[in-house]
């Protein structure tokens, strides 16, 4: 099945292209913006890229540990409620997707970290 050229066109248009590339296995940081009444504030959601789906439609599953309950957020990639994505570190990887670490705790859960750009 394929895409119609015009909404092609605007599916290309309309795509982010101002976060910094990372992959599954990377610490990021990703800056939301929550909206309490009339105000805006940004809100950090600090942890590890579990998953990654490519697309125009993509997104990528942030997972973190809070007060000792696993936390997980998706982020489509073109949300406008993601104001921006930091790149903290790179663990060396052998899948594309980490849900195994749901099952680990402490030291078990945790990746070898590699110096990747």
């Amino acid at each position: 099945m394929s895409i119609h050229p015009v909404m092609q066109r605007l599916a290309e248009k309309l795509q982010r292209t101002d976060l910094p590339p990372f992959a599954t296995g990377d610490t990021v940081r990703v800056q939301v913006k929550i909206k309490e009444g009339d105000k805006e504030r940004l809100q950090a959601f600090e942890g590890l890229v579990i998953a990654y789906k490519r697309g125009p439609q993509g997104s990528f599953t942030v997972r973190k540990i809070s007060f000792g309950q696993g936390v997980e957020r998706i982020f489509p990639f073109n949300s406008k409620v993601v104001d921006k994505v930091e790149k903290l570190r790179s663990a060396k990887i052998r899948r594309s997707k980490l849900f195994y670490l749901r099952g680990l705790r402490g030291k078990a859960a945790r990746l070898k970290e590699v110096e990747r750009s």
